[in-house]
């Protein structure tokens, strides 16, 4: 098998030391480096992804393209695979921090409203116990079972690490100054997802952590606010709920709308050819299918845990 070039190793090694990049940022990077953009060279750059993983594949390691639930942006990063003890020795983070934001990651992705995110005294009340390893004879972990480092972990060192996984990009803070997941964690803990049982978007059959829900209370349908847009994007096609048919009140943007209607009165001077319109709509199909390309983390803490799914109807019965 041959080996990475120099290019390919500039790649990886700029991922690894600038963390996850906006899809652009790294387009523009592989421009740079390769001289071909992925744009008009989407063999090209499928290749590289492809021969990168083959190679990070050994060290369990894996080039990943993700969307950021908040922004609805793509970003690239590379992620690690293996979810074991050794691989915990890897992060910075000691082990009440890594408690403390499991305890996050779970109150997070438990909102029965989807609203991907909780307050600052939420985060900071979450309780370290709770995460500490139940055995197959007890039910509940008595006080003498809870390491004192975790009863000892203050508050202070509490929003001391809540600021530092923000900084990380493991969490992120939501325009309205809430705590939310950062771009890493959804690179990282797509499996973990996966694992919990945590519902999918209906559209894209990803973990639905920010997300709109239906208006029927007895359905569980939910979509991601950029897949609502993708669904629901053509006046013309009916907006209501893929799985139990109840009207979703859906308002179209005014230049998808005003871009809709001219449409439909048929092409204009200031259209554009019908070649430029062909290369935009395969240029968005290819932006829209990004959640399929699977080109020392916290992933390995997480799946040490199980989360207990909230239903919409439970959260409103407690």
């Amino acid at each position: 098998m041959p080996l990475l070039g120099s290019r390919h190793h500039t790649l990886i090694q700029a991922l690894l030391s600038r963390g996850p990049l906006k899809e652009d940022d790294f387009h523009n990077m592989f421009s740079e480096i390769t001289g071909k953009s992925p744009g008009t060279h989407q063999q090209t750059f499928n290749d590289y992804l492809r021969k990168m993983n083959m190679e990070l594949s050994y060290v369990q390691f894996e080039m990943r393209a993700c969307r950021n639930q908040y922004d609805g942006n793509v970003y690239y990063g590379v992620v690690n695979n293996v979810s074991d003890e050794q691989s915990k020795l890897g992060t910075k983070y000691t082990v009440p921090q890594i408690a403390f934001y499991k305890g996050i990651i779970e109150a997070i992705v438990q909102d029965a409203a989807v609203q991907g995110c909780i307050s600052d005294i939420d985060a900071l009340n979450v309780r370290l116990e709770n995460q500490v390893t139940e055995t197959s004879s007890q039910s509940q972990a008595s006080t003498s079972q809870v390491p004192p480092a975790f009863r000892n972990f203050s508050m202070s060192q509490k929003e001391k690490t809540l600021e530092a996984l923000v900084q990380d990009k493991w969490l992120s803070r939501t325009p309205d100054g809430k705590v939310g997941l950062g771009v890493r964690s959804f690179l990282d803990l797509r499996s973990w997802f996966r694992s919990t049982d945590i519902p999918a978007c209906d559209v894209c059959n990803e973990a639905g952590v920010k997300a709109e829900l239906c208006q029927n209370e007895n359905c569980t349908v939910r979509i991601h606010q950029y897949c609502l847009k993708r669904k629901f994007s053509h006046t013309r096609v009916e907006k209501v709920c893929p799985g139990c048919g109840t009207e979703w009140h859906y308002i179209l943007p005014k230049a998808e709308a005003l871009e809709e209607q001219n449409n439909a009165n048929g092409p204009t001077q200031s259209d554009p050819p019908p070649e430029a319109s062909k290369k935009k709509k395969l240029r968005t199909q290819k932006t829209a299918d990004v959640d399929d390309v699977h080109p020392g983390s916290l992933q390995a803490s997480l799946h040490s845990s199980e989360t207990r799914r909230i239903t919409r109807r439970s959260a409103r019965l407690s």
